[in-house]
């Protein structure tokens, strides 16, 4: 099973899927997170100073999907989670299972402005990303998806009871 969890930077995809993966048994269950296939600086462009993350060309979707087939063969679950992780149809097709994590954007920006991983982003950045993931990181229909509430607790029963079915 290959699971896609979406939804906007800070939203908490990446706790959501440890979360999952820690809930089957060792071994059985790997995350494969989009920021890894991010491409070099150098073939990334630029919005403003910042090098842009935040847009599809700057990800290699190619070796990403390739990578999350070949997972496929050594994992009985397989989670993918990323901005973009809906981005395109090839990619959301691969998925058994989809999960799109909300929150709003002034929970976004308040989250975003005490992330300090790298280092204090400017107020014109942060608008940048949240119109980048509206522009880039929606599901294209929203039919089998499981949507969380990303301010609220998870509530990892339910999740695992979707993925069931």
């Amino acid at each position: 099973m290959i699971i896609g969890i979406g939804g906007v930077s800070n939203s908490g995809k990446s706790a959501l899927a440890k979360l999952i993966m820690d809930s089957f048994d060792s071994g059985k269950a790997v995350v494969i997170c989009q920021d890894d296939f991010t491409l070099p600086i150098d073939k990334i462009r630029k919005t403003g100073d910042h090098i842009d993350w935040e847009s599809p060309q700057s990800v290699d979707f190619k070796r990403y999907q390739e990578t999350l087939k070949e997972a496929s063969s050594r994992y009985e679950v397989v989670i993918a989670e990323g901005l973009m992780a809906f981005h395109s149809s090839e990619l959301f097709d691969i998925y058994d299972k989809k999960i799109y994590v909300t929150i709003s954007k002034s929970e976004f920006v308040k989250r975003k402005r005490n992330d300090l991983r790298w280092g204090k982003e400017p107020e014109w950045y942060i608008k940048h990303i949240w119109e980048s993931f509206l522009k880039y990181g929606q599901p294209k229909n929203e039919s089998d998806i499981m949507i969380i509430d990303g301010e609220k607790t998870i509530e990892l029963p339910a999740v695992l009871n979707f993925l069931s079915t």
